[in-house]
């Protein structure tokens, strides 16, 4: 029986093949790159393979930002504040505290 060939076709790499790459990164950057592999334990090749996956999820797509809610319980302004302008609720927020 005759085994299947593992030869790519033209252009095209096996899956999971891996290619030579150079890229030129700020000396800085660099030497603060291997650090952080190092203390993470990994190699600074799967370092960039991480932050680049990461920097290409969502095929560039910028996140969508959600403003938590940060919504308080109460009964809104009090009965002195209730019909007053944003002059005096401001005075009346600082007071006591230089403003």
């Amino acid at each position: 029986m005759e085994r299947p060939s593992t030869a790519a076709k033209p252009g095209h790499a096996p899956i999971g093949a891996t290619r030579p790459w150079a890229i030129e990164i700020a000396d800085n950057l660099a030497k603060k790159a291997k650090a952080h592999a190092a203390r993470e334990n990994t190699t600074l090749r799967s370092l960039v393979e991480r932050c680049l996956r990461l920097a290409m999820r969502d095929d560039g797509q910028p996140q969508r930002f959600v403003l938590r809610d940060a919504s308080v319980t109460g009964r809104g302004l009090q009965r002195a504040y209730h019909d007053a302008d944003w002059a005096r609720i401001r005075e009346a927020a600082y007071e006591d505290r230089g403003g």
